[in-house]
C-alpha cells in the first residue's frame, strides 16, 4: 500500500516537473534560438501549442465547420476538452485505434479539402505545405481525436430515456422550443434482383480462384485487392478491414473467415455482395481482423429486362386488386429486411418508419415525391443495401403536413431530443469532475474568452 502511494507521488511530482518546465517556457526553440512555437495551454502534462489551435482553424474552415464566436477560443476549448478525453482514453485499454481507421478518415478529409479547395496542388497551396507532410501532421491528430471519440461515446453510452421522462421533459418545452417538424412520409417497397446466369458465376468463381493461385505464388494480396476488389470500402487499404465480431458479417462470409488461421487464405466464398476470397490477418478474442477481394458477377442485361417485366407485372396485380400489396412483398421482394413486414421501410438510425424527402434515397425520393397516399410507382432501377442493381416499386403509405411536434406523432423525434440533451449534461458533468482533479492552465492571451465552461480559466 506504501509503495503505492510512493509511485503514486513520484508520478505526481514528474508531472508537476513537466507543467512548470512547460510553463516556464513560454515558446519551444529550436537550433539558433529560432522561435518555432508557443504553448498557450496545459491539461495535466499535455501541452496545447499555438500552432495546434492555428493548424485546427484552418482544417476546420476547409472542412466548411463554423464555430460561434471566436473561432480561437472555441478552438482552444475543444483542444481542452480532447485532452481530459485523451488522458483517461489512453488508461483505457478497451479504446483502441487502428491504422486503418486512421487511414479511411485521412481519406475521407483529404478527399474533402480536394472537392472543395480543387485539385492537390491547390490544396498545398492552402495549407502551405506539401500533401506528405500535411498528411503527416494529420495522423497524429487523427489518431488523438478518433481516440477521444470513443472515449466521449463510452462516457455517454449508458444513457437512455423512459416514455415518462420524455413526456416530462415534453411538457416543460417552452412553446417557442417544440421542434416544427417537415412533411414526413412512410412507404413501402419491393425489391427484385435480376438472377445471375451460370456462364457468370462461373467466371467470377475462375477469376478468384486465378487471384488465390497468384497469391500462393508470391503476388500479394493487398495489391490485388487495391487492383481489382469491387469493395470500395476496403479496397483503398489493400481489402483490409477493422476488428469485427461474427454478427458484424454476413453468415457464410463469417463462417469461411472465422474458421481460417493467420495468412491463410480461404477458398472462393459467395455472400450477399457477391464473391470474394479471404486472408486472416489476426484474431482477438472474438472477432477478427481479415482483408478480402470482392468480385461481383456482371448482370446480363436480358436478366436485368425480365426483372423490370416480372416486378411490373406484380405491381399491376395490385393495383388491379388481383393481389394485396402485402401478399406480394412476401412473395416477390427479394428485400429480407421488409418482405416479412409488408415492405415497410424503417431508418437504420432509429427504427422509425417515417422519413423528410431529404432522408431518402435520391432514386426513392425523385419518384415518390409526386406520389398520392396509397399509389404503387412504376419500376424504377436502382441499387440495394449491399449495392446490387435492383429493380424496386413503391408504395406510398403515408404522409403528414409540417406541425409542431407532439407526443402522439413525434415521440422518436421528442425522444432522440430528451436523450440528446441528457448525454450533453451527462458529458459536461464528467468534464467538470476531470477539471477538478487535473492540472489546468490557459495563458493570459486567453483570458477574455467566453467559454462555455468557465472553469477552464480556475
Amino acid at each position: 500500500m506504501i509503495y503505492k502511494l510512493y509511485k503514486m507521488i513520484k508520478i505526481r511530482i514528474k508531472n508537476l516537473l513537466i507543467v512548470g518546465m512547460l510553463l516556464l517556457t513560454p515558446v519551444v526553440l529550436v537550433a539558433q534560438d529560432k522561435v518555432i512555437d508557443q504553448v498557450l495551454a496545459v491539461v495535466g502534462s499535455n501541452p496545447i501549442l499555438k500552432s495546434d489551435i492555428e493548424t485546427q482553424v484552418i482544417q476546420n474552415q476547409a472542412q466548411g465547420i463554423n464555430l460561434q464566436g471566436d473561432v480561437k477560443c472555441a478552438v482552444l476549448e475543444q483542444l481542452l476538452e480532447q485532452k481530459l478525453l485523451l488522458a483517461e482514453a489512453e488508461l483505457d485499454t478497451l479504446i483502441v485505434v487502428t491504422d486503418n481507421q486512421i487511414n479511411q478518415q485521412m481519406d475521407r478529409r483529404m478527399n474533402y479539402f480536394i472537392e472543395n479547395i480543387g485539385s492537390e496542388k491547390e490544396v498545398e497551396k492552402y495549407f502551405s505545405k506539401p500533401i506528405m507532410q500535411l498528411k503527416a501532421e494529420m495522423s497524429e491528430t487523427i489518431k488523438e481525436q478518433l481516440k477521444t471519440e470513443q472515449m466521449q461515446t463510452k462516457i455517454i453510452s449508458k444513457v437512455t430515456a423512459t416514455p415518462s421522462e420524455v413526456r416530462q421533459f415534453y411538457k416543460s418545452l417552452p412553446a417557442k422550443d417544440i421542434p416544427e417538424i417537415g412533411s414526413q412520409l412512410e412507404y413501402a417497397q419491393i425489391s427484385m434482383l435480376p438472377s445471375i446466369t451460370e456462364k457468370q458465376d462461373l467466371e467470377v468463381k475462375a477469376k478468384l480462384r486465378e487471384f488465390k493461385k497468384r497469391i500462393d505464388n508470391g503476388d500479394n494480396f493487398a495489391t490485388l485487392a487495391i487492383m481489382y476488389s469491387e469493395d470500395p470500402g476496403s479496397a483503398r487499404n489493400g481489402g483490409e478491414m477493422d476488428y469485427v465480431g461474427r454478427a458484424m458479417l454476413d453468415p457464410t462470409f463469417a463462417t469461411e473467415a472465422f474458421n481460417l488461421k493467420p495468412n491463410q487464405i480461404s477458398k472462393v466464398v459467395r455472400s450477399e455482395f457477391g464473391y470474394h476470397i479471404i486472408q486472416l490477418i489476426d484474431r482477438k478474442g472474438e472477432k477478427i481482423k481479415c482483408r478480402h477481394i470482392l468480385i461481383r458477377p456482371k448482370i446480363d442485361p436480358k436478366e436485368l429486362e425480365s426483372a423490370k417485366n416480372k416486378i411490373d407485372s406484380v405491381a399491376d396485380f395490385v393495383r388491379k386488386g388481383k393481389m394485396i400489396w402485402e401478399q406480394a412483398c412476401y412473395l416477390y421482394s427479394s428485400d429480407k429486411n421488409t418482405r416479412n413486414n409488408g415492405g415497410l421501410v424503417t431508418s437504420q438510425r432509429n427504427g422509425s418508419s417515417k422519413f423528410e424527402l431529404s432522408e431518402i434515397d435520391p432514386d426513392v425520393s425523385k419518384i415518390i415525391a409526386t406520389m398520392n397516399v396509397g399509389e404503387t410507382s412504376r419500376p424504377f432501377l436502382t441499387l440495394d443495401d449491399k449495392q446490387r442493381q435492383v429493380y424496386k416499386v413503391v408504395k406510398l403509405n403515408n404522409k403528414t403536413k409540417s406541425h409542431k411536434a407532439n407526443m402522439q406523432d413525434d415521440y422518436q423525434r421528442l425522444s432522440e431530443m430528451f436523450i440528446a440533451k441528457k448525454k450533453e449534461e451527462t458529458f459536461r458533468k464528467w468534464i467538470d469532475k476531470q477539471q477538478a482533479k487535473t492540472y489546468i492552465h490557459v495563458d493570459d492571451s486567453y483570458a477574455n474568452c467566453n467559454f462555455k465552461l468557465k472553469s477552464w480559466k480556475k
